[in-house]
Order: structure tokens, then C-alpha cells, then sequence
């Protein structure tokens, strides 16, 4: 999955939220220097990957791509339901999405000492570009792949991305329906499992 539905899967935990946000920008095992939510939160991102990746309707989804996108399949896929899951916000929850992505940046810079170098220099491209909402836009998926294609130095063929997601929406967003039910049970079970009594939650 990709930030929007990792930042919705920790249920308004405001530590373990910053972790599931910015994991992929954590190498091994090195997290004791985070306070104890923030690892839990790295914990359940980690955790939400692996099931994502071992999920059926993940599968489907990848092979849909694999012929024109190959092993960029699964980033391309992961950003495809984030567009479904801001698509279909309102299913998910009561808060407006422009109101929640922008509390969501508000978080990130009361929390800025705490994240990531990595995590701190694109802050300010994630909020001035408002990578959260855009995901909903076809113009702002064309942007989120050409910038990636730009990382590949070419080599991918992500600039094709929004086509393959045309050609196949209902598919997709019937893979994303299918998932995300179930990722949501999983990932309330998992945050119980890693926080114990100390997990709440309303959904």
C-alpha cells in the first residue's frame, strides 16, 4: 500500500501514524532511537506490506501490469488503490479528505524532529504538491508517475500507468475493495497484538 491508505490503517494513532508513514525510509532494524509508538507504527507498516503482497486480490491486480510494467507491477498497483481509497474516501471516513491530508501535514512539521532525513527533505514537495489529495486526479497520478519514472532514469514504463489504469479500472477497483476490507481487519489486529490495552479504536 501506499501512503494515503498506510496514514488510514493506523487509525488515528498519532505516534504510530508517523512510522507507518515514513518506514520505507528506514533500513533493517535500527529503531530503538523512536519512542515506542513510532516503532509499533514501523512494525505495522512492515506487517502491512507483507500481507498486501501475499493477498490475492494484490495478485490479480499485479498481473494485470506485469506485461507492460514487469516488475514495477507492485509500486504501480500500490499507488492505484491509493487513488481508489481517496476516491472512495467518504466509504472510510466522516472527515473530509482536503481537512485530513492537511491535518495530516500539520502532524508531520509539530513532529518534524522525528522524522527521517529522507522523510524531512520531501516534506515540503509532499505539502506544496499535496501528494495526499492529488492522488484522487488523474493529473496528480500522471504527476506522482512521471516523477517516479524520472527516479528510473527512464527505464520504466510508469509514464503508461494511468493508461493500463483506464483500460482496466473496474478490475482494479474491485482488486482495491477486496483488499482493503480485509487489510483493515488485519491491520486492527495487528496494532492490538503490538500495542496491547493501549490500542483504541472506533471502526
Amino acid at each position: 500500500m501506499n501512503f494515503l491508505a498506510h496514514i488510514y490503517l493506523s487509525f488515528d494513532q498519532k505516534e504510530i501514524v508517523l512510522g507507518n508513514f515514513f518506514a520505507d525510509h528506514i533500513k533493517g532494524n535500527r529503531i530503538s532511537h523512536f519512542p515506542k509508538g513510532v516503532q509499533q507504527g514501523i512494525m505495522l507498516h512492515r506487517a502491512i506490506d507483507s500481507y498486501t503482497d501475499s493477498h490475492p486480490a494484490a495478485r490479480a491486480s499485479s498481473k494485470l501490469l506485469h506485461a507492460t510494467q514487469g516488475h514495477y507491477s507492485r509500486v504501480i498497483v500500490d499507488i492505484f488503490y491509493d487513488h481508489f481509497l481517496a476516491v472512495h474516501w467518504d466509504q472510510y471516513s466522516d472527515i473530509p479528505l482536503e481537512r485530513y491530508t492537511q491535518d495530516f501535514y500539520q502532524h508531520l512539521e509539530e513532529n518534524f524532529e522525528l522524522l527521517p532525513e529522507k522523510t524531512q527533505h520531501i516534506l515540503p514537495y509532499i505539502k506544496a504538491q499535496d501528494w495526499l489529495l492529488n492522488y484522487r486526479e488523474w493529473d496528480g497520478l500522471e504527476e506522482a508517475f512521471g516523477g517516479l519514472d524520472r527516479r528510473t532514469k527512464g527505464r520504466s514504463n510508469m509514464l503508461m500507468a494511468t493508461r493500463d489504469l483506464r483500460k482496466n479500472y473496474s478490475a482494479f477497483e474491485g482488486d482495491f475493495f477486496a483488499l482493503f476490507a480485509d487489510l483493515i481487519t488485519f491491520s486492527q489486529k495487528k496494532l492490538e497484538e503490538l500495542c496491547g490495552d493501549s490500542f483504541t479504536s472506533e471502526y
